[in-house]
């Protein structure tokens, strides 16, 4: 089974408006509310190419349950732990130019850390798990490594995406995959990458440091893989308008899982990560099935 964190699952709110005036009333033309959150987005885009996913983190209040019916009507299940106040709400504005307001989220116990990290413990050979996302502040800033120092040995899969010191100190837990963007890898390493040559030499750096595959997203210009055992890639988005660039990267992961069970060969996996990722992007919501399988057979021609 495939089981995704998401440490600080939010509601994102959408609203448009014509126009935003500061002080006055506003009143919208459009309006949207869905589940949020980067392990969350993982499940989603999973479940919509048709694999099952166990969603964990912390949820709480009604909020909480608006996020809990979403993900059921989606048949993905969920395995949070309940906590005291409100799970936080984002608001997005959009009137020409885009505004958010992002929630504080609820304080989290020591007892429901530990809860959760039991509740991982229990996974074993066969399961995924993808750890993703930043953490409230009420969490400590070793809850990855506490979670992945339970289940060292136990044969769980692991993918990662996080930045700088947090996904750093995940790699001694050799993850089978990474996926710092461009700008977090200079952040990493205290460099400018000026070209390709640069960007890999950075890239294998994590291999080094314990990762088997390292996918460094780049954006509207596609993504770069390198691997433990194969020579490094870099594959272009396929061309179209982006329309919504929230979730690609979390695309990007969950259409790799996909064909990674499937085929268990990185290269494709990588091909269809990257079409996920876009079919996302080029989407007012997160990919469906249809529309990447169109967007790989664009990338074969």
């Amino acid at each position: 089974m495939i089981y995704t964190v998401t440490f600080s699952p939010a509601i994102d709110y959408v609203v448009d408006l014509r126009t935003f005036e500061i002080g006055e009333i506003n009143r919208t033309v459009k309006e949207v509310a869905y589940p949020g959150g980067k392990g969350i987005n993982v499940s989603i885009v999973l479940a919509n190419l048709g694999k099952p996913s166990v969603a964990t983190g912390f949820l709480g209040g009604f909020t909480g349950d608006f996020i809990k019916s979403e993900l059921e009507k989606r048949n993905i299940s969920s395995g949070f732990i309940e906590v005291d106040g409100l799970t936080r709400i984002n608001v997005k504005i959009r009137a020409g130019k885009e505004t958010a307001i992002n929630g504080q989220g609820p304080h989290i116990t020591d007892e429901q850390i530990e809860r959760l990290i039991a509740q991982l413990g229990r996974l074993g050979k066969g399961d995924y798990l993808v750890i993703s996302g930043t953490m409230p502040s009420s969490l400590p800033a070793n809850i990855y490594e506490r979670i992945l120092e339970r289940i060292q040995g136990s044969g769980v899969t692991l993918i990662v995406d996080a930045t700088k010191d947090i996904l750093l100190n995940t790699l001694k837990y050799h993850p089978l995959l990474v996926k710092p963007n461009k700008e977090e890898l200079e952040e990493m390493f205290s460099v400018k990458i000026e070209d390709t040559d640069q960007l890999i030499a950075n890239a294998k750096k994590l291999l080094v440091l314990g990762a088997e595959n390292v996918i460094v997203s780049l954006g509207k210009d596609g993504a770069l893989l390198v691997g433990q055992n194969i020579e490094p890639r870099l594959r272009e988005a396929p061309p179209g308008k982006v329309v919504n660039t929230v979730g690609a990267g979390d695309s990007l992961v969950a259409g790799f899982i996909d064909a990674y069970i499937d085929t268990k060969d990185v290269g494709f996996a990588f091909k269809q990560g990257i079409a996920t990722g876009s079919a996302s992007a080029l989407s007012e919501t997160l990919a469906t099935k249809e529309e990447v399988e169109a967007l790989l057979k664009v990338m074969d021609e």
